[in-house]
């Protein structure tokens, strides 16, 4: 662990940039640096993970990281890049100033932005244990790692194209069934280096960027939003992450059974 400033910020964008009613504050919080990012331990403790199991998660997953590829598995930690226009889905405590007003969600050509990382879990109002490969065909949510709000869609209109907005919704990790998303792939599980799509689970649309590009607050980030065709506009693949595995979740309940 070891203190990181923290700088959060509220504000709100619109089609034309425009940002009303924004606040600043700076406080200090203790951060796991997990996998090569930083992870607040407040968020890892409101996600039940005891001490020495998070230790053991920072210590034992790290590797997990550099792996051949291998199967998605809930409870993994991944960035997932638009393969189309090469960026990042990300997401960070900026609202939208039209539509339904909640947090936006965007592609940022970033590598290094520990914004855009996103947990694998399992749909509304279910389990998926940690370590369990993601099959095609299956529903989940993806939660941000750094707000704990999901990955969301509804039937508003996005700032921008004019699609369906695409924000993230819910608190500490749980909000609503619109949080939903199905993985759309070839073969029966979601692989590491395959391509995917996302389906909005309720309305069909398809996670997609198309390239338009937001001005302030958020200069240069590329708007994310719900298109209900199929192109390239619309491919996603696993880049930066840390992979659950069985194998390593026994090891590490071993471990802890032993303390």
């Amino acid at each position: 662990m070891f203190p990181l400033p923290a700088h959060r910020r509220t504000s709100c964008l619109s089609r034309r940039g425009e940002c009303r009613g924004t606040t600043g504050s700076e406080d200090t919080a203790l951060w796991f640096r997990l996998g090569g990012f930083p992870v607040p331990v407040e968020r890892m403790r409101r996600w039940r993970v005891p001490g020495p199991r998070l230790l053991m998660l920072v210590v034992g997953l790290g590797a997990a990281a550099g792996s051949e590829p291998g199967l998605v598995t809930c409870g993994s930690v991944v960035k997932l890049l638009n393969v189309r226009h090469n960026v990042r889905l990300h997401s960070h405590d900026v609202r939208y100033g039209s539509g339904s007003g909640q947090q936006s969600v965007t592609g940022v050509s970033a590598v290094d932005d520990s914004n855009s990382y996103w947990r694998v879990r399992g749909k509304t109002s279910t389990v998926c244990e940690r370590g369990t490969p993601v099959k095609c065909g299956q529903s989940i949510r993806l939660t941000h790692i750094n707000t704990g709000r999901n990955l969301h869609s509804h039937h508003f209109t996005s700032p921008l194209s004019g699609n369906q907005e695409v924000s993230a919704f819910g608190e500490d990790g749980e909000g609503d069934y619109l949080d939903d998303w199905t993985v759309l792939c070839s073969g029966t599980y979601w692989v590491q280096d395959g391509e995917v799509r996302f389906k909005h689970s309720s309305t069909d649309m398809l996670l997609s960027v198309t390239g338009e590009q937001y001005g302030r607050p958020i200069h240069g980030q590329k708007e994310v939003h719900g298109m209900s065709y199929s192109n390239q506009n619309n491919n996603w693949k696993v880049m930066e992450g840390i992979f659950m595995k069985p194998s390593e979740l026994l090891k590490t309940d071993s471990y802890h059974a032993e303390l």
